[in-house]
């Protein structure tokens, strides 16, 4: 387990800044409120076998006494590099991405399931969308309950929805949380 180097914490904040914009911050400058000590300081992200972490400062303090073959993970996994080190975020960042998102999508109840299954979200499972969302914007996908389904990339802005056919795609899929079960062997 070690720090991200310059090229790869760029990455992965570039990744990061799609979805929360300049919520970012927040998210690293946050106290932490995991682990036993009394200051247990800020959150920090670390690499440990091509995966990044989210954790405080005093969780990783006290991970560093166990042995790198022996350590299965620390803190939340909230992406990883993949053997040609581009930077993919996985359905663990999801509670991160949902409390700091910039822009968001609800679908309609009867429509949630087809995400659920990986599917891209079309006009006609549209309930809502964030106002001022752009083409590529990073998106939390949400349930009318507002519980967040999933994240994606807006396939069309908030002013081309309106105009768009009822089988256009609005965003494209990324991660859902039906993935705790379709790869439950590749998640860990």
């Amino acid at each position: 387990m070690r720090p991200l180097d310059e090229k790869e914490t760029t990455q992965v904040f570039e990744k990061l800044f799609k979805f929360t914009g300049p919520n970012l911050k927040h998210l690293l400058e946050r106290p932490a409120v995991e682990g036993p000590d009394p200051e247990p300081g800020r959150y920090c992200l670390r690499l440990h076998r091509n995966r990044v972490y989210y954790a405080s400062e005093a969780l990783v303090r006290r991970a560093t006494a166990v042995a790198r073959p022996c350590l299965a993970a620390v803190g939340t996994p909230i992406g990883k590099f993949t053997h040609h080190g581009s930077f993919h975020l996985t359905v663990h960042a999801l509670d991160l991405l949902a409390a700091h998102a910039r822009r968001r999508v609800w679908l309609k109840p009867d429509t949630e399931r087809s995400f659920l299954f990986g599917n891209s979200v079309p006009k006609s499972s549209l309930a809502r969308i964030t106002e001022n969302t752009k083409a590529g914007d990073g998106v939390v996908v949400m349930s009318m309950a507002d519980v967040p389904l999933g994240f994606g990339i807006a396939a069309r802005s908030a002013q081309d929805c309106r105009k768009a056919d009822t089988n256009a795609v609005v965003v494209l899929h990324q991660a859902d949380a039906g993935e705790y079960l379709r790869k439950e062997e590749e998640l860990m």
